[in-house]
């Protein structure tokens, strides 16, 4: 089989997942590796951003990478890509020789590769790994507003598409509800999480409780620096504990033009609470250096308004790290509330730093460790890579 996997808003450099930890691109990437591994041929598309780089590329063996023109070859806002669909749609047309199926990642990819592949003749599948706020809900401040174009986008795709593929259960509930799609044509594969790269240190004592205080034990954020995943939160959880039981807190992700001033607003938050020594922001890490941050961590902090999955939080679970989420969408199904870490259900600082409190304490972190590891071994890639392969294959037949 030959797998077209359609994705404009993603760039190069995020495709081998070295950009900001625990991103969709990650799992997209997986995806493509397993199926590989399963004896297919997997060709992605995204929108050309870098000239020097060549147009084909082989990422991995069965796992091709080719730059489509259209628009400026330069990176761009997020919020700017939409502008160039019908460009990328366009540069679409002449290509797809072979192509089995056609996968699009996220909802600007959708809307430029469904005509495609209803002109090839082949399936469209979609995946979106987040949705647009419903109309009505009030954004978190410094979002920028949801465009009628993505909301109409995301109801079409769900619609016309011959499958679409949630990352979570949460997700295919919001998918089937909000846009209207046929129960029947959505299956949930969730994400797989690299077991060899993300695991526990070997010297782990399961009561062992993780060093504290300044310069000794950690914690980590890791995301975009933008309102929606909360670094705020973070900080105000380390803040409200006391200097005795504070841990350092390691803010790792970078910022999106969309977002470029928003990392000095954090900044002035940990300056106007007096941690400048008890934050420290690396940006964005490979995918390496995360899995040895997340190892050492005390716990992992997931504050963001909404996750579709929460890839991170596997991550860290897999590396016997407890995570403090949000109690929300996916990572309901990426945490198991009081056996892997806690979910916490306010927004006020003080909930999120007691429920730090308790994740760090020897009583709590050791069995939470163990559990955390045994239920990242249930998300194995392979595994997500056979689902996937059985959904295209059911619908091919």
């Amino acid at each position: 089989m030959r797998i077209a996997m359609v994705s404009l808003h993603t760039s190069p450099a995020d495709l081998p997942g070295e950009g900001d930890a625990g991103g969709m691109n990650v799992v997209e990437r997986q995806q493509a590796d397993a199926l590989a591994g399963l004896g297919h041929e997997v060709e992605f598309l995204t929108r050309r951003t870098d000239p020097s780089l060549p147009e084909v590329a082989e990422l991995s063996p069965g796992v091709r990478l080719r730059q489509v023109t259209a628009g400026p070859v330069e990176v761009v806002a997020k919020s700017r890509v939409s502008d160039h669909i019908g460009a990328f749609a366009e540069a679409l047309r002449p290509l797809g020789e072979g192509i089995d199926l056609v996968h699009s990642q996220h909802w600007m990819s959708g809307v430029a590769a469904l005509g495609w592949a209803r002109a090839l003749g082949v399936p469209h599948v979609q995946s979106y790994h987040s949705l647009a706020v419903p109309v009505g809900r009030p954004l978190q401040e410094g979002e920028p507003a949801e465009t009628e174009e993505r909301v109409a986008g995301e109801r079409r795709l769900a619609q016309e598409s011959d499958l679409v593929v949630a990352i979570s259960q949460a997700e295919a509930d919001t998918i089937t509800d909000r846009c209207g799609a046929d129960p029947d044509r959505v299956v949930v594969v969730p994400p797989g999480v690299d077991l060899d790269l993300f695991h526990p240190p070997a010297d782990r004592v399961a009561d062992r409780e993780p060093p504290r205080g300044r310069g000794h034990g950690y914690v980590v954020f890791a995301a975009r620096l933008q309102p929606l995943k909360a670094p705020d939160l973070a900080v105000g959880a380390v803040a409200g504990l006391p200097a005795d039981r504070r841990p350092h807190l390691v803010m790792v992700g970078g910022t999106s033009p969309d977002f470029v001033h928003y990392r000095r607003e954090v900044e002035r938050l940990v300056a106007d609470a007096g941690l400048e020594q008890w934050v420290s922001f690396r940006g964005p890490q490979s995918r390496q250096q995360l899995a040895d941050l997340l190892r050492g961590a005390g716990a992992l902090l997931v504050p963001s308004w909404s996750e579709t999955f929460g890839l991170v939080a596997l991550e860290a679970a897999a590396s016997g790290t407890p995570v403090v989420a949000n109690d929300a969408g996916g990572l309901r199904e990426a945490v198991v509330d009081g056996v892997t870490g806690l979910l916490v259900s306010s927004r006020e600082p003080s909930a999120w730093a007691v429920a730090l409190d308790r994740v760090l304490s020897p009583l709590e972190r050791g069995p939470m460790s163990l559990a955390a590891r045994v239920h990242a071994e249930r998300f194995r890639p392979e595994l997500a890579g056979e689902r996937l392969l059985a959904c295209y294959q059911e619908l091919l037949s």
